[in-house]
């Protein structure tokens, strides 16, 4: 059975939700988005890759800068839905949203909750070392991610998966996830199981200061370190090559053999001491560049073996 729907998202990653709910044939009576930011070189306004989406399908889209209103509530009530999907909207949902929908608010995140609630779950557990993540389905409640559960998906995180490719993994594999729980509620047979209380985590927000590579970690640290913010922010070191100092994104690494003072570039490929170990440099982005091998970019800086990178 179809439900009516109102749908909530931002980035990509909730993009493949959107279109799977549309091609399981429920009705979408609206889709909520975050309004179109400046961006590019021209700060022209862009809307986001949700609201492309759904304009795609032809569904109202809607940007309101809060939800705190009255008028906001009456809105949102009045699009008379079963139920709401909610997929990185990037707002806060006050009770009235929450309790607007007969069959209330379902978020997609991307975690085994309650292991990584907030805002950054993905690159958290790579940061982390983890070794294992997932999606779950939970319904919504006034605290950050701390609803019942009604469906998850555990995915194993390998030894070099960055966020970029964990991200693109449960993005697909969320938005099955996500229909499949909606033909459940549909037929009254999706249970919710509290989380427990215990194996709560935190996914903070991604701080500016916490791209720079520390060294002096072990090397497995760092190698999850990197990784967890490949493609973006990117983890980064910063050299002057001549031209004063600069910002060298590092995208890949692998762990290696070796040993010295921290940072020190132990050969002229990309061999890196660590704290605790070394790791190799397989990719690397320059401002203004696309990526390049690490190999290519020492020739072209001509850093030689027993250089310091700071």
């Amino acid at each position: 059975m179809s439900l009516r729907v109102v749908f909530m998202g931002t980035p990509d990653f909730a993009v493949p939700t959107l279109s799977e709910i549309v091609g399981q044939g429920h009705e979408v009576a609206a889709v909520y988005t975050r309004a179109p930011a400046a961006a590019g070189r021209g700060m022209e306004l862009r809307p986001s890759p949700v609201h492309r989406m759904a304009e795609r399908f032809g569904l109202p889209v809607l940007t309101p800068k809060t939800l705190r209103t009255e008028e906001a509530s009456e809105i949102f009530r009045s699009h008379e839905a079963d139920v709401a999907v909610v997929v990185a909207y990037g707002m806060i949902l006050p009770r009235p949203i929450l309790d607007g929908t007969a069959l209330g608010c379902l978020n997609l995140h991307a975690s085994l909750l309650p292991r990584w609630r907030g805002a950054a779950p993905i690159q958290r557990a790579i940061m982390a070392g983890d070794k294992e993540t997932g999606v779950a389905v939970m319904k919504m409640e006034e605290g950050l991610d701390t609803g019942p559960v009604g469906m998850a998906e555990r995915v194993a995180i390998t030894a070099e998966m960055t966020a970029g490719e964990l991200h693109d993994k449960l993005m697909g594999l969320g938005a099955d996830l996500m229909v499949r729980a909606l033909a459940a509620l549909s037929r009254g047979g999706l249970n919710f199981t509290p989380q427990p209380d215990r194996g709560v985590t935190y996914a903070h927000k991604l701080a500016n200061d916490e791209a720079r590579i520390d060294w002096t970690k072990s090397a497995q640290n760092v190698h999850d370190h990197v990784r967890g913010l490949s493609p973006f922010p990117g983890s980064f070191f910063a050299a002057d090559f001549g031209k004063g100092m600069e910002r060298v994104k590092v995208l890949r690494t692998t762990l290696s053999d070796g040993q010295g003072a921290p940072g020190t570039l132990l050969d002229d490929k990309g061999l890196v001491a660590c704290g605790q170990g070394a790791i190799r440099l397989l990719q690397v982005q320059r401002a203004g560049k696309g990526p390049m091998g690490a190999d290519e970019f020492l020739r072209g800086v001509r850093l030689a073996a027993g250089s310091i990178l700071p």
